[in-house]
């Protein structure tokens, strides 16, 4: 199962580090998860500080 980043994120990256398939980008106002990529690991949202990644 795929994650999403909610309007929570705080676009401070951290997520994008974590992830080990590369599938976190900076977007436009916030970071965005290629659902294409994503192997749903969960390390995103284990690593997010506000919670604001969740399975999709």
């Amino acid at each position: 199962m795929a994650y999403k980043i909610t309007d929570s994120c705080l676009k401070c990256g951290t997520c994008a580090g974590e992830c080990p398939m590369n599938a976190i980008s900076e977007g436009e106002d916030q970071y965005v998860i290629d659902a294409d990529t994503c192997v749903g690991c969960g390390t995103c949202a284990d690593a997010c500080p506000v919670q604001a990644i969740v399975e999709e």
